[in-house]
């Protein structure tokens, strides 16, 4: 991978089988010197992003939403 990526969790105490792994993953991308941004959103359950479950998180769906679009902005600008 060359490309920057931008990495949303839900918080790994909910959501312990993804939530294990990051910490791993999180060691291969700084071992690689991949540029990377990882937010963990405290409290928020996996999938925490789909409104048509229980899980949604209204608060935490909307911050990587705009974590997301300015992320784009800066990543995927055409000359």
């Amino acid at each position: 991978m060359q490309t920057p990526l931008m990495l949303h969790y839900a918080d790994p105490t909910k959501d312990t089988g993804i939530g294990q792994r990051i910490p791993a993953f999180e060691e291969a991308l700084k071992a690689n010197k991949k540029t990377y941004q990882l937010f963990i959103y405290e409290g928020a359950q996996h999938g925490f992003h789909n409104d048509t479950t229980p899980r949604y998180d209204e608060a935490a769906a909307k911050l990587a939403w705009q974590r997301t679009l300015e992320f784009f902005g800066k990543t995927l600008k055409t000359t």
